[in-house]
């Protein structure tokens, strides 16, 4: 059996900012437990829950050389859905009413995690044969391990794989600054390493010495090694094509199930879903003050408010969708003051059509997914997205510009072969956008046999995470066998 530690920076149950948490807590459930022993190991953030902290027992202590300094570390662990999750505890670092602050004490935050992790595993009598590390504040892991431990017996043949969720965010810092943090080589920081455009880059490191790197979508993995989309990177990603791989995240189906989701007023499944959908979504209508109409297209949007995920597009073309009652949109999520700011706006104007939610709500979150007719995803760029996939499994049709993961995952809808799962745009242009939305709205009021086909389609797809960890466990099988000649890249 095969051992897999998970280093990550959070991870659900215990600490959630984004997409990062849903993968690293759940994926691996998902993996053949009589192949591999895989857990997990995060920071113990003061802002977790004191219901999550009182689940974690302590395991052990030492002290860690960081650079000139001399920290603690704490070892504690707990076990969730027959998961076993370590964390390191140091108050220094961890304190805080979020698990991010400004760069500089996250690089450093995040150095004192990366070298700790390594250090811990003797602590835990559990030795991995594969670290798989998840962005760039694991970046260091694979630098440490491929310099300031390679000699060290525990740690050798100990491989790492690398997966990068999103390339625009980088950990990068001042060279000085970071030397004094790690304490690695000055040698490090240079072009063929560490050094990048004058700073000093985790997410470089990290892609340099791991094993294996992997991006959350095939379309993505290709991207990155264009100037477009490698955020600077891209000579980096393009000279190490020979072991870059995509994988598409997968979502938890027991979490996200019409079925048996309690957070919904109505479960359905594929075989009632048309009706299970009109009561949900009068449902919604009725709880959030629009117009309970059966015939207006319900667009919903579940996101972080941020120009990556294209509401500048949104924003120019909301008047021109919204001016003759057709559609109505349900909005939920939290970012930039100015989109919060433009989606309260249309709110207040179009009061029975719109209705925006600036928060975050995992109860309102599922009965957008549910009552839905279509989502909407114009990205400017996505890594993979989850949303698309948990809305095919909601039987709700995803709207999404032909990027990233959107592309991999969502296939146009083709009126003459009757094929396809969704709608799509390929240019980041407003007027693409609202032209895809009032053809989808033409299929939904007109066609609506095509449209209930085409929801089939998408609940038909199988984007759950047992598909995502057998491509991880084909990975890491090669990888430790030294062979890469069968796995198909996306090259």
């Amino acid at each position: 059996m095969k051992k897999v530690l998970f280093v990550t920076s959070e991870a659900v149950p215990f600490v959630k900012t984004g997409g990062l948490a849903d993968i690293a807590g759940a994926l691996p459930k998902y993996y053949d437990k009589k192949k591999f022993d895989v857990r997990i190991i995060l920071p113990r953030y003061l802002c977790i829950s004191e219901k999550m902290r009182e689940q974690m027992k302590f395991e052990s202590h030492f002290y860690l050389d960081l650079g000139w300094r001399k920290q603690y570390v704490g070892i504690l662990s707990a076990v969730y859905d027959g998961i076993t999750y370590y964390f390191i505890d140091n108050e220094f670092y961890f304190a805080g009413m979020s698990p991010y602050n400004n760069i500089y004490e996250d690089v450093e935050k995040f150095a004192f995690f990366s070298k700790a992790v390594i250090e811990a595993m003797p602590y835990i009598d559990f030795r991995p044969d594969i670290v798989h590390c998840h962005d760039w504040q694991t970046g260091l892991v694979p630098v440490y391990l491929n310099t300031l431990y390679k000699d060290k017996a525990f740690y050798q043949n100990m491989y790492t794989v690398y997966t990068i969720h999103n390339m625009k965010f980088q950990g990068r810092w001042k060279l000085k600054a970071v030397r004094d943090i790690t304490g690695l080589p000055e040698s490090l920081f240079t072009p063929k390493a560490l050094e990048a455009y004058g700073e000093s880059n985790y997410l470089k490191g990290g892609i340099l010495f791991s094993d294996a790197v992997t991006t959350v979508s095939e379309t993505y993995a290709y991207e990155i090694t264009t100037e477009g989309g490698g955020e600077g990177l891209d000579g980096v990603m393009c000279g190490c094509r020979d072991k870059l791989f995509g994988i598409v995240n997968g979502i938890d189906y027991d979490e996200y199930n019409p079925k048996t989701d309690k957070l919904i007023p109505y479960q359905f499944d594929i075989s009632d879903f048309a009706e299970g959908k009109r009561k949900n979504k009068q449902a919604l209508q009725r709880e959030l003050g629009l117009a309970e109409d059966a015939g207006s297209m319900l667009i919903g949007i579940v996101s972080r408010m941020t120009e990556q995920k294209g509401f500048a597009l949104v924003e120019y073309m909301m008047d021109s969708l919204l001016s003759d009652g057709r559609m109505q949109f349900v909005v939920l999520g939290t970012g930039e003051e100015r989109y919060e700011s433009m989606f309260r706006y249309f709110a207040g104007k179009y009061p029975k059509l719109i209705s925006a939610s600036n928060c975050y709500s995992d109860d309102l979150a599922h009965k957008i997914y549910a009552s839905s007719d279509a989502f909407l995803m114009p990205s400017q760029f996505e890594p993979c997205g989850l949303s698309q996939l948990i809305s095919f499994r909601y039987g709700t049709v995803p709207i999404v510009r032909e990027t990233g993961g959107l592309k991999d995952t969502v296939i146009a809808y083709n009126e003459y072969e009757h094929s396809g799962t969704g709608f799509s745009f390929a240019n980041y242009n407003a007027h693409e956008m609202r032209d895809t939305i009032l053809y989808a709205l033409n299929v939904f009021r007109n066609h609506k046999e095509e449209w209930n086909n085409m929801v089939v389609r998408g609940m038909k797809q199988d984007y759950s995470m047992y598909v995502s960890a057998d491509k991880y466990a084909e990975l890491y099988d090669r990888l430790y066998q030294h062979n890469f000649d069968r796995i198909t890249t996306v090259f």
